[in-house]
Parts: C-alpha cells; structure tokens; sequence
C-alpha cells in the first residue's frame, strides 16, 4: 500500500494559519473524544436508544434491553458523569431521560451516516 504524501513540498501558509486559529482548544478536543469513547459502547447507545423513546426508570430499561438492573445502572452513572442523560425523583423511583436535545440530533445524524 502506497503512503499518501505531496509529490512537491510546498505549506501552504495561509491555510495552516487558518486551520490553527480555528482549531478547538486541547480541553475541548479532548472532552470531545471522551464523548466519542462514551458513545463507542454499543450499550450506551442501546440505552441512549430507549430512552430517545421515552423517559424510563431502571427497571424499565433493564426489561426493554433483557439487561441486570445492576448492568444499567453502571452505564446510566457513565452517562450521566457525560451529561448525556439527566433523571429525576418521583418518590421510590428514579425516572431517567435523555439530558437535551443535542443528543437525539447527534444520534440521528450517526444513523443518518451509517444508513448512506
């Protein structure tokens, strides 16, 4: 396999300064790809699935996804500590639901691709 270079060294100078003063700052590069590593757990996105459906406590989930409620809950904390999923408080019961919007356009736009 043949490796990809130029054939004639020459940078263009003003499109790398371009690139550098617009690429994200090394925090958010790599917030970004612990977001990705999140979401590379087919799980995760199992339960991100679900709860695109519909807000569901633990046990809800577990049944929808023949998992251990032990199972979820682990991925459910993984995904809160991301901000991906969000839950509330109705007596005994801890209702969880997908944190905001950005999540079901992000996945949407994953299917989107894959489905090309």
């Amino acid at each position: 396999m043949e490796i990809e270079h130029c054939d004639f060294m020459h940078v263009h100078e003003d499109i790398v300064k371009k690139v550098r003063e617009n690429m994200p700052e090394p925090e958010e590069l790599q917030d970004l790809a612990d977001f990705f590593k999140v979401c590379g757990d087919s799980t995760r996105i199992k339960i991100l699935c679900v709860l695109w459906q519909s807000e569901m406590c633990v046990c809800d989930i577990a049944q929808s996804l023949g998992m251990t409620q032990s199972a979820i809950s682990h991925q459910l904390r993984v995904l809160k500590q991301m901000k991906l999923v969000t839950n509330r408080r109705e007596g005994k019961t801890v209702f969880y639901s997908l944190a905001d919007s950005h999540i079901k356009t992000i996945m949407n736009q994953g299917l989107e691709h894959i489905r090309e």
